[in-house]
């Protein structure tokens, strides 16, 4: 309660339920599929009814500092999908972020537009993402995400070819002064994924504090924690 009312939120965050014994079995979200369901499935809610949604940071523009302090005083989980391009620059902030628990995914090396790119071209820009986050972080990570959401065939297959097993897009994305909703519906269901950015005032109208803020008054006003995602997928 001291740390909500510190950083400003209106509600204490609720606390997620224990992981589950087993983890769900996750298949394509209808309509994701590219004719070989043995690949690594594409989805944006992770199968459970538990009332819980997982939040996932993007790419690593943005080093904030105070990310790091707040989302440790407030104990949310949460997730990084890393380009190398754009970690390269500080990697020490993101060994910070892992030392905090917080694990670190695959988002490619360069965050280019996969289906522009040739199976050959796809397979560097992930397994050498791969390579790079086995080296200076120790991790070889099952979770992939492509930029922008787009992916192929080559894509997947590229993506099981060094190791990853599931393909987490997102079912709501938040800003520091608005949610964004894939559904018709416009809300929270269980087993979202909500994706953010590492971003700042150079893109958004306000900070990465902002966002969260934005983003955990609006999940727990709905009646839902934040759960790790690797308890349940990977």
């Amino acid at each position: 309660m001291a740390a909500a009312k510190k950083w400003g939120l209106k509600q204490t965050p609720l606390t997620p339920p224990a992981p589950p014994a087993v983890k769900p079995d996750i298949p394509f979200r209808k309509g994701f599929g590219v004719g070989d369901p043995t690949l690594p499935p594409v989805f944006t809610t992770v199968p459970t009814e538990d009332r819980v949604v997982f939040l996932t940071i993007d790419d690593g523009a943005e080093k904030d500092p105070e990310l790091l302090r707040m989302m440790a005083e407030l104990d949310i989980p949460y997730s990084a999908f890393l380009s190398d391009y754009l970690v390269r620059e500080d990697y020490g902030y993101f060994r910070r972020m892992q030392d905090q628990g917080v694990a670190l995914h695959n988002h490619t090396l360069n965050h280019r537009y996969m289906p522009a790119l040739s199976y050959a071209e796809q397979k560097r820009e992930i397994c050498g993402q791969q390579d790079t986050l086995e080296k200076r972080f120790g991790t070889r990570p099952t979770l992939f995400r492509p930029p922008y959401g787009n992916y192929n065939r080559d894509t997947l297959r590229a993506a099981a070819s060094c190791g990853i097993k599931a393909v987490p897009l997102w079912a709501s994305e938040a800003f520091p002064d608005r949610m964004e909703w894939r559904e018709w519906d416009r809300d929270l269901h269980p087993g979202d994924i909500v994706l953010t950015h590492f971003r700042g005032r150079s893109h958004w109208k306000g900070t990465m504090a902002d966002m969260v803020r934005q983003a955990m008054d609006t999940i727990t006003a709905r009646g839902y924690a934040v759960a790790r995602l690797e308890d349940y997928v990977g």
